[in-house]
């Protein structure tokens, strides 16, 4: 696993002057595997100081970016700069300023969870004294158990410690609360919250959409290896899918009908009488709710549930969306820590 130099006087400087420049800039980046085209010309920026989120289903080529720029492995085209410096450099002192988790785990088995970290701070630089013990007791982590033993959520956890435990400029991390039952996917979003309000970056990736939309400022939607769409999650929410279902009296369900069908973002519309005598109408709407609470203001409305924007509907209708370049605002599994 890669880390960051934590002394504090370097992690200081950087995280002071984090707020400016990006902490990722990713230019055309594009990389084969024989005849297969894993990425296509992605680029996207994050700036520093932010949660940067890329979404995608599996094989969509989260994995490959990260590795790209990590130099793990090399692009075929295009370039990446990973905290000023070109991703091809990530020798150790960059690699030092990076906390990294990797999709796929591989941990020597033989150990304690405590030797394994106390050998990663060896080769990353400072780690906080007592950070490793707060960091395991918050995810409730046993350090002294060996990591043979340990279930696959408690070795994901080792692998949390392992990333946060220096305090690193950016964190790099490919789908970070696989095997975490709920509670702890909850304590990873906390200290998420708490290193971005620290100032310092974090880019993940992640198949379920929830979790990018609890923790991202901007999310990179990516299929078959491009970019579909680059957007704020407020953005995401504003054009999502929201299910609405009301009840009126004193309007036949054709003439409801019609005033409904003549606002934009409407679809799946049934209207239907009820036993009650009132009309029933059972849509989706998408966009924004303006148009539609002035529609019905006028009528006598008995009930009305709006549910919540479905990010996961809109998410997966651009998946199937042609692909194009994404916005400069902002954006497969493998590699051992």
């Amino acid at each position: 696993m890669s880390h960051v130099d934590t002394t504090h006087r370097s992690g200081r400087q950087h995280h002071q002057a984090g707020a400016a420049g990006n902490a990722i800039e990713v230019v055309e980046l594009s990389k084969r595997f024989g005849r297969t085209r894993a990425l296509r010309e992605v680029s996207f920026t994050v700036p520093r100081g932010g949660v940067f989120g890329v979404i995608g289903p599996n094989g969509a080529g989260k994995t490959t970016i990260m590795r790209a720029l990590l130099d793990i492995i090399r692009p075929t085209s295009g370039r990446a700069t990973v905290l000023g410096e070109d991703s091809r450099n990530a020798g150790p002192e960059l690699r030092r300023r990076i906390g990294f988790l990797p999709g796929e785990l591989s941990l020597e088995g033989r150990i304690t969870g405590r030797r394994l970290l106390q050998h990663y701070a060896d080769i990353s630089g400072p780690v906080p004294r007592g950070h490793i013990d707060e960091l395991a007791e918050r995810f409730h982590l046993d350090l002294d158990s060996h990591v043979r033993t340990l279930s696959r959520g408690n070795k994901q956890k080792l692998g949390l410690v392992q990333a946060f435990m220096h305090n690193p400029e950016l964190l790099v991390l490919d789908e970070p609360t696989s095997g975490l039952d709920p509670l702890m996917q909850q304590e990873f979003l906390s200290l998420v919250k708490e290193v971005r309000a620290g100032g310092q970056t974090v880019f993940l990736s992640s198949h379920v959409i929830s979790e990018v939309q609890q923790a991202a400022d901007v999310v990179a939607i990516l299929r078959d290896g491009q970019v579909v769409t680059v957007a704020g999650v407020e953005q995401l929410r504003q054009t999502a899918v929201r299910h609405l279902r009301m009840t009126a009296t004193g309007i036949p369900p054709a003439e409801l009908a019609e005033r409904l069908e003549r606002l934009d973002g409407v679809g799946g519309l049934v209207c239907r009488s009820l036993a009650s005598g009132a009309t029933e109408a059972v849509a989706t709407l998408e966009g924004a709710i303006r148009p539609f609470i002035q529609a019905v203001s006028t009528l006598a409305v008995t009930d009305l549930v709006l549910e919540e924007p479905d990010l996961e509907e809109s998410v997966l209708g651009l998946y199937s969306a042609p692909a194009a370049s994404a916005s400069p605002v902002g954006p497969e599994r493998g590699g051992r820590p």
